[in-house]
């Protein structure tokens, strides 16, 4: 059984700002929160496509034939939700893509 208490608590739900995407070497430590806040968001994203995704399954089995129809808009709102999803370098922020 899991509680409330143990879910992990987070200090930042925002990016820190003493970082300088120019400089991101200058503060080590704003670099490594902003490295963290980064893959934590990348992570939350994939859950959020893996939730649309099992949704999408679901519909599929569902709905049988009619699924063209019947589960287009959660087609389109699954496939918008895969577009910045990854850890190639498409999916970086643009300052990061000159390193």
């Amino acid at each position: 059984m899991v509680f409330k208490s143990d879910y992990p608590k987070f200090d930042q739900e925002a990016p820190p700002d003493d970082f300088d995407p120019a400089k991101p070497y200058a503060d080590p430590v704003a670099m490594l929160e902003h490295r963290e806040f980064v893959v934590r968001e990348k992570l939350i994203q994939v859950e959020k496509a893996k939730i649309l995704r099992q949704r999408l399954q679901h519909c599929y089995w569902r709905e049988g034939v009619n699924h063209y129809q019947k589960c287009r808009p959660l087609v389109q709102k699954y496939m918008a939700s895969l577009q910045n999803i990854g850890w190639g370098k498409d999916a970086r922020p643009a300052y990061l893509n000159q390193l």
